[in-house]
């Protein structure tokens, strides 16, 4: 016990007199010149620039035969020894400072690592028994996910990486059903990851090798080792990056005491062609039930705007007649939605570009031909979520592109959302149970229904697709 204590106060020494701004500002120093300390580590290697920079670190000395074994694989322990170390010289200037304050139990040493890091913050109890396994690549990732702060490894591939993985055309392996994915994603967005290929295929389940850790290990603490993916996104005359929902909006012209439901409509489109979710009006001598009247017009008009990703409204007015609506999503605050709007249209976007990018969409094609492409994306793209509730992300086109689920306006928001990316005019009908689009497609009125497009997990069901308003009304009458 008390060697124990003692190595506690000399760790808490450690801590006080190490002259922490030399890591914490995101600098990180090599220590020491790599002369060839390892004998099978050979100039061409794959990994000689991460091998040679982990001993120059600080971080590895390799084994004690004087190999490193780049191709070997990497145990749990092993990975959380080097995660340890990291946090540790980011939090104190020495890469064992912070573990040996947690040691001294005679287990094995790994577990100190792990205790460090879990008081950390960075990990949490799902590796506990799994420290002499070997690690796979996604343990890896969820490692070294949270060792850093975001100021100091931040994301610089966000969007590049977000809008690939979102129109599958890069890191296909992954899926929201992968262990630890977001973790995965975030040694991508963060120039930690590449994968194996010119896809970025990560191979979540195979086993790390240490040559591979030295390259992630490495990229994290210096700047200059990290990497940028091979793929691209399309940036020809067809791409529409920088497009913001607001765009999709016809502006409207404000008007401060809507009379009519189109006045109310001008209105709403002003606030949402600004990218505002707050409209404020001015109804003097308005009561409680008249109030509730504006309410519940405004977020009816609002619902044919879904592909904006709002579906519920707030009210407040005082005596004076002033009513403030604030528009939201299923019992999200205003961060989230902000986020997932942002999220979708990255989403939506990645899929345009793509879709023109690879000839799937060409110049010669009609409003009809480009509205059954993307008609048949969403149904190829998700499946209807039978456990949604009011509150489920299910009726956000976020969830449609993030989770691959959707209910009929989350279906009809994104689908919208890419109609309109093309100048498709569309907007959303419902009736007290559905909601589906109503487009323009070279000069007809017709109604296009993904949710029931995608009825059949069998087959797409194109019964649905640029139907007219007679034949829709016998599906839904409105």
């Amino acid at each position: 016990m008390k060697k124990r204590i003692l190595s506690a106060v000399l760790a808490l020494g450690l801590l006080l007199t190490t002259p922490a701004l030399a890591t914490q500002d995101g600098t990180f120093s090599r220590i020491r010149t790599y002369t060839g300390q390892f004998s099978d580590l050979a100039a061409d290697s794959t990994f000689y620039d991460n091998v040679s920079a982990l001993y120059e670190y600080g971080l590895s000395v390799g084994k004690a035969d004087g190999t490193f074994g780049p191709a070997d694989s990497l145990t749990v322990g092993q990975a959380v020894i080097f995660a340890g170390r990291i946090r540790s010289l980011y939090r104190t200037g020495d890469p064992e400072a912070g573990p040996h304050a947690y040691g001294g139990d005679g287990g094995p040493v790994a577990a100190m690592y792990l205790r460090y890091l879990q008081a950390e913050g960075v990990l949490d109890h799902t590796l506990d028994d799994c420290l002499a396994d070997t690690a796979t690549r996604a343990q890896m990732a969820h490692v070294l996910a949270n060792v850093l702060p975001e100021e100091i490894l931040p994301p610089i591939h966000d969007s590049l990486v977000t809008q690939a993985y979102a129109a599958r055309q890069a890191i296909t392996d992954v899926t929201e059903y992968t262990p630890y994915y977001q973790d995965i994603l975030a040694l991508y967005r963060k120039g930690v990851c590449i994968g194996v290929d010119d896809t970025g295929s990560f191979l979540p389940d195979a086993s790390i090798t240490r040559g591979a850790a030295a390259a992630m290990l490495t990229r994290m603490v210096d700047p200059e080792l990290r990497v940028t993916p091979p793929w691209g996104t399309a940036e020809d005359t067809h791409s529409a990056q920088e497009t913001t929902l607001g765009d999709l909006v016809e502006p409207g012209t404000y008007i401060a005491a809507p009379a009519t439901g189109d006045e109310m409509d001008e209105s709403i489109r002003y606030m949402l062609a600004n990218n505002s979710h707050q409209l404020t009006l001015n109804y003097p001598g308005i009561s409680v039930v008249q109030a509730r009247s504006v309410m519940e017009e405004a977020i009816a008009i609002l619902k044919s705007y879904c592909e904006q990703g709002y579906n519920s409204v707030t009210c407040n007015f005082n005596a004076a007649g002033t009513i403030i609506l604030n528009f939201s999503a299923v019992s999200l605050s205003d961060t989230q939605v902000a986020a997932y709007r942002t999220a979708s249209m990255e989403a939506a976007i990645a899929v345009h570009d793509q879709l023109w990018a690879d000839g799937t969409l060409t110049e010669d094609m009609t409003d009809a031909e480009i509205a059954r492409v993307y008609y048949t994306w969403i149904c190829e793209n998700c499946v209807y979520d039978y456990g949604a509730t009011e509150t489920s992300l299910s009726h956000l086109p976020y969830s449609l592109f993030e989770n691959g689920i959707a209910v009929c306006d989350g279906y009809t928001g994104a689908y919208n959302m890419f109609l309109k990316l093309e100048g498709i005019d569309c907007y959303a009908l419902s009736n007290d149970s559905h909601i589906w689009t109503v487009a323009n497609l070279d000069g007809a009125e017709v109604h296009i229904d993904t949710t029931w497009g995608d009825s059949n997990p069998a087959a797409i069901n194109y019964t649905y697709f640029a139907m007219t308003p007679e034949e829709s009304w016998q599906q839904h009458s409105w």
